[in-house]
Order: C-alpha cells, then structure tokens, then sequence
C-alpha cells in the first residue's frame, strides 16, 4: 500500500462488476462489496498517514529538545 497501488481484491471485484448487466440484481450487489472494500482501503490510508504525522511530529520534538 505505500505505493499508492490498488489491492488486488478492489481490481478482482471491479473486472466481475463488468460482467454484469447494469441495473441487474448482481451489479447492485457487486456495487455495494466494492463501496465497502473501497472505504476500508480509503481508512487505512487515512491511519498510515495520520501514524506517519504522528510519528514526523515526534522526531521534530525531540530534535528541539536536544537543541
């Protein structure tokens, strides 16, 4: 995931979301277990950047207090 690249589960769903006739019970169903994988994905990035801001903001406080 750090290199922005899209799982392998989100691509799986979308290639059988094309097979599907638009408007169909299953094209429905497919749009719905590919908002929930897309959200989850979207969340976790989220808490990677956050940790990693965390984690900048840390190291620029401990290099002012040694200064």
């Amino acid at each position: 995931m750090e290199n922005n690249s899209i799982p392998k589960d989100i691509i799986k769903i979308q290639k059988k979301l094309c097979s599907f006739e638009k408007g169909s019970r299953n094209y429905i169903k497919y749009t719905k277990i590919l908002n929930k994988h897309l959200k989850k994905h979207a969340m976790k990035k989220r808490v990677l950047s956050n940790i990693k801001t965390i984690e900048a903001i840390k190291k620029i406080e401990k290099k002012s207090k040694s200064s």
